[in-house]
């Protein structure tokens, strides 16, 4: 994976052996678009999200500190999204929200790439861990996760729909503070 030019745009190619290499694009918005907004809004109703960001959101979560959206795109359109926002609550943390790739496109790594993006971001902001929060009917997303070396952790937030905390050390200078809150 490489950053083109310091534009908050890598490239990355994934292969599929039933079908031609696809080339997949990871772009970090520098500002809103209806991209963005079209991905979030079959997010939500994919995953039923009640608590839902607001167009006028997506500018400030874009412009806020160790905060980010990144959409993937195959083929000129976009097929996956994720957001990362700076925890207020946890020092030198953020979390990751709206991971998402379309179903016609799944298998081919998006995910990781994406989540492979937002981590190298993080960690270029000088954050030490990403947290998470998912609820237990999301059984593909959360063997994700820990495949990614997420770990299940207290309740951090107050999303009503979230059954499941977790978090990553993502720090690569120091090492992490003990685990205490881990179950």
């Amino acid at each position: 994976m490489s950053t083109a030019g310091g534009k908050g745009v890598t490239a990355v190619r994934t292969s599929d052996t039933n079908q031609q290499e696809p080339v997949v694009r990871i772009v970090r918005l520098r500002a809103a678009n209806n991209d963005a907004l079209e991905i979030l809004k079959e997010y939500y109703e994919a995953v039923h999200v009640v608590q839902r960001d607001k167009p006028e959101d997506i500018q400030k979560i874009i412009e806020a500190p160790a905060s980010g959206i990144w959409l993937a795109y195959s083929r000129d359109q976009v097929v996956g999204c994720v957001v990362l926002r700076k925890l207020q609550s946890a020092p030198l943390s953020s979390e990751c929200k709206r991971l998402y790739v379309k179903p016609a496109v799944r298998g081919n790594r998006i995910a990781d790439m994406l989540l492979d993006a937002q981590e190298e971001y993080a960690r270029n902001q000088g954050l030490d861990w990403i947290y998470l929060d998912s609820y237990d009917d999301l059984k593909a997303a959360i063997a994700l996760y820990e495949r990614r070396g997420y770990k299940r952790c207290e309740r951090y937030n107050d999303n009503p729909q979230a059954t499941l905390f977790m978090r990553k050390y993502i720090g690569d200078h120091r090492t992490p503070v003990k685990e205490s809150s881990q179950r």
